[in-house]
């Protein structure tokens, strides 16, 4: 299938599918609200396929790229599932490295999300990237069933299944002891969460369109924290002035960019939302970042 981009369609049809994505849309009133821009010979189905994850688009990094290693894993989340399953990559050579965490987005650790973890171990980290639907059986296979199974769990104990793994990476063989956290969407809301929650693990931060925290929380971060936004985001913008405010009156380490013309979810590159150069200078910033507060 031939990538679409963003501009290929009317903005009222990415708002749509943000609106379905997060749940603010049932499939049913989805459909029939996309029914409206389904002219000119293009069908509802046409329409519903371009707008779909293509998971083929995602393989930056193969499984099998020589210059890495990565295994599913299990480890323990004992306030959380009990027992969790994640990827874990790494370098091919070297015997420890800096740590991150890789935070998927709301409906599971797909294609995508494993192929962050991979980036990651080629730029030289130890990359563990859970499945909250451990659970519930792991992801599905598409986002539709993953995203309904993901709404099914506890979110307390999704946040514990998260804190353990950066616990693991903490003291893991195979790390400095130096964490950092990456997360996209729902995964940026819990990269601030764990920047709030376990302060003495968490080294630094990048969110990547993640809902803000709680203003009376900002005191507890102490990582440098790395924002990324996108400018027609407006659901989390709303957020980011006073967010950022307060940071900045508390004097924590941050810096925060909004990508002009870009949409929510704009560096997953398996959607027609991704925008490729807002996305490599994201990514670029990310690992100039992270070789800053984790590599020193």
């Amino acid at each position: 299938m031939e990538r679409k981009k963003a501009t290929d369609f009317n903005q009222e049809v990415l708002d749509l599918y943000d609106d379905y994505a997060h749940g603010r849309l049932n499939r049913r009133d989805y459909i029939k609200r996309l029914g409206a821009f389904a002219v000119g010979g293009l069908t509802v189905e046409a329409l519903l396929s371009s707008l779909s994850p293509n998971y083929a688009w995602a393989e930056q990094v193969k499984p099998d790229d020589p210059r890495i290693k990565a295994e599913m894993i299990t480890y323990k989340s004992p306030k959380g599932a009990g027992e969790m399953k994640g990827l874990l990559a790494r370098p091919a050579k070297g015997d420890q490295f800096p740590a991150v965490v890789v935070v998927h987005e709301n409906r599971g650790l797909n294609p995508y999300i494993e192929d962050v973890a991979r980036r990651l171990a080629v730029a030289g980290f130890l990359a563990l990237a859970p499945d909250a639907l451990t659970p519930l059986g792991g992801y599905p296979g598409n986002d539709d069933d993953g995203r309904i199974m993901q709404r099914k769990r506890d979110g307390e104990e999704m946040t514990e299944d998260f804190i353990a793994a950066a616990k693991l990476l903490d003291s893991h063989e195979l790390s400095t002891g130096k964490v950092g956290a990456v997360g996209f969407c729902f995964g940026g809301g819990m990269v601030y969460q764990l920047a709030v929650r376990i302060p003495e693990v968490i080294d630094a931060g990048v969110p990547f369109y993640g809902r803000q925290p709680a203003l009376d929380d900002v005191s507890k971060i102490d990582a440098p924290l790395l924002i990324h936004n996108a400018s027609m985001d407006a659901r989390i913008l709303a957020g980011a002035p006073e967010f950022e405010a307060a940071l900045k009156d508390q004097n924590k380490p941050f810096t925060a960019y909004v990508y002009e013309n870009t949409n929510h979810g704009f560096h997953n590159d398996t959607t027609p939302r991704y925008d490729e150069a807002a996305a490599e200078l994201a990514w670029k910033r990310t690992i100039e970042f992270f070789k800053k507060h984790l590599m020193a």
